[in-house]
């Protein structure tokens, strides 16, 4: 297992879309054990292969649920269903989304509460499952990755401003940024 630098928005292959696996053969496995080894290294609940530079539709997770699902995973070409978001303001205190390719920053965002995901595990065996609450916010924001959309492009007008505001004060938004979980220090502090 390996640790990949994650990389920066404005890095092309996070801002369009991944594309389907098509092999279920012992690289992607590979590829998926240094995705959760590099999400464990970066204290993150998700990581999508754009996030370390591959252009290809997987993603994995830990993060505990009440749903009964199983707290780490992994998603290859899934495909997402979710309830209505609310029109509602996002809580600034309950619902502040940070995002590895953002890092350090957070912004609240509101998310649906409910989402169905199906897709397939490393080995092509078909997974479906349903989430609720954080764990439905956190396959949505994994699948976002893998149509080339950050967090910060949901955001509404205001928290927009705020997030383009600090990433042109991070110096993002340009190609090649990258950080290394491990190596640089955590820029959510854990």
């Amino acid at each position: 297992m390996a640790v990949h630098p994650i990389v920066i928005s404005g890095e092309p292959v996070l801002h369009r879309r991944a594309q389907p696996v098509e092999a279920f053969d012992d690289e992607l496995r590979t590829f998926i054990a240094d995705l959760f080894e590099t999400m464990d290294t970066a204290n993150g609940v998700g990581l999508a292969a754009p996030q370390v530079g591959v252009g290809l539709r997987v993603f994995v997770y830990g993060m505990e649920n009440d749903d009964g699902v199983a707290p780490r995973g992994v998603l290859v070409n899934p495909t997402l269903v979710t309830s209505k978001v609310p029109g509602s303001d996002p809580d600034p205190d309950d619902e502040a989304e940070g995002c590895l390719s953002v890092p350090g920053e957070a912004f609240p965002l509101k998310r649906a509460e409910w989402a169905r995901i199906s897709g397939f595990d490393g080995d092509g065996t078909p997974v479906e499952f349903e989430a609720t609450g954080w764990f439905a916010r956190c396959m949505q924001h994994e699948y976002d990755h893998l149509d080339g959309k950050l967090y910060v492009d949901r955001l509404d007008n205001r928290q927009s401003r705020k997030a383009r505001k600090a990433m042109k004060a991070n110096g993002w938004g340009v190609q090649g940024l990258t950080w290394m979980p491990g190596v640089d220090p955590d820029p959510f502090g854990h």
